[in-house]
């Protein structure tokens, strides 16, 4: 099963106010486990940064400037998120930042049933407790302290770890195979495994000189010592 752990930097909050994605980060997930292949690309907004906006961030005029616009990298990216779910923590934001961003250059839009939202996550399983990704990531001793601003491609590489957390841990998927518990007998009937005797008993790992030690030890204990009242 192929995932996208994704995150996005903005201008601001409503896309329909003129506010564009600056930054997409995203890291890829199979069966729950990072396969170490990402995207990563600053844009460049076609506006002018407003300060709240770079104080999240850092991303401004200066540095975006000779970015590539949406249109030009709209089809790499759709091209690597493919089919995949998408993990996005605030799912709604990013989701509506990316569609109207698809929109504006005439590609089809995500249909948000492929979000997979570890904001609602986390509210679930942990009703009335903090649910942003710095206090996800101190529940669970996730290092965010490169997380002095906010970077699509780092919170993303975060993002995974916690996600994989909230899912259960690094290997959620992972389960004894049913034959190594039970076992059909020969009228078709499931019989719990047990184990069973050796043929061979397993020999000794103590050497001579060990062994010899170990008494010298316990000769030295006197009559009354508890290796000698149980052998």
């Amino acid at each position: 099963m192929r995932e996208i752990v994704l995150d996005t930097e903005t201008t601001g909050f409503e896309p329909e106010q003129g506010d564009r994605i600056v930054e997409i980060g995203a890291v890829e997930l199979i069966n729950h486990m990072p396969t170490g292949k990402t995207y990563h690309q600053y844009i460049n907004p076609e506006r002018s940064m407003p300060n709240e906006a770079f104080e999240v961030h850092g991303l401004g005029d200066d540095f975006l400037r000779d970015k590539p616009v949406f249109a030009k990298i709209a089809q790499d990216f759709v091209d690597f998120i493919g089919d995949a779910k998408l993990v996005i923590h605030n799912a709604s934001f990013d989701m509506k930042f990316i569609n109207a961003e698809l929109g504006w250059v005439n590609m089809a839009k995500l249909p948000f049933e492929r979000a997979v939202d570890t904001l609602m996550i986390a509210r679930k399983k942990f009703p009335g407790s903090p649910a942003s990704l710095d206090a996800l990531c101190r529940r669970f001793n996730i290092d965010n302290s490169a997380r002095t601003l906010h970077g699509a491609l780092l919170d993303s590489e975060i993002l995974a770890e916690v996600y994989l957390e909230l899912i259960g841990g690094r290997q959620p998927d992972l389960v004894l195979a049913e034959n190594s518990r039970s076992q059909s007998n020969t009228s078709g009937e499931t019989e719990m495994w047990r184990p069973e005797k050796r043929a061979e008993a397993l020999p000794p790992r103590l050497t001579e000189a060990e062994r010899a030690a170990h008494q010298a030890m316990v000769d030295g204990l006197g009559d009354d010592a508890l290796w000698k009242t149980l052998g």
